[in-house]
């Protein structure tokens, strides 16, 4: 199956909804291992993160109904 940046960004507005917080660790760990690589990256931190692509796909989604929350690296209800 060919994933897109949508599909990966329903995944994590669903795990949202159901969880009501949705980590960017775990996020990321199951994103590479159920949707491919191809949708993380290093950051300039050294740091394994979403691509860019399905962040702004997510936001769509949620519509400014969800805030990443710096301090605890995770998305929740705002």
């Amino acid at each position: 199956m060919e994933y897109t940046a949508d599909t990966v960004a329903q995944w994590m507005f669903k795990e949202l909804q159901e969880t009501g917080m949705l980590y960017q660790e775990q996020a990321v760990d199951y994103i590479s291992k159920h949707f491919g690589e191809s949708f993380v990256y290093v950051n300039e931190n050294g740091n394994r993160s979403i691509d860019k692509e399905v962040k702004k796909a997510f936001k769509k989604l949620h519509r400014g109904r969800a805030a990443w929350e710096r301090d605890g690296f995770f998305w929740g209800w705002s």
